[in-house]
């Protein structure tokens, strides 16, 4: 069965966590999480996202976003550099 698809509410504070692999890590480097944070603000103004808070650990990420669009963060980490 497919998953279904995942509720956006436009204007509403949503927790997102996104996780590596298997728990495998998501940052090898310092230069791994600024390319993240830069493709992070710029996507997140690309498809009408605010970022109002995140933490970032080695193999996960917490973000606080508020969709300004309909399906907004469900573009956002779907976007390919």
């Amino acid at each position: 069965m497919a998953r279904l698809p995942r509720l956006n509410p436009v204007g509403i504070p949503q927790h997102v966590i996104q996780r590596g692999h298997n728990r495998q890590a998501c940052f090898l480097s310092e230069q791994d999480l600024i390319a993240y944070v830069r493709l992070l603000k710029g996507y997140s103004k690309e498809f009408g996202v605010q970022v109002h808070a995140g933490v970032f650990m080695t193999n996960h990420v917490h973000l606080l976003v508020i969709p300004q669009r309909e399906n907004s963060v469900s573009k956002l980490f779907k976007a390919e550099e």
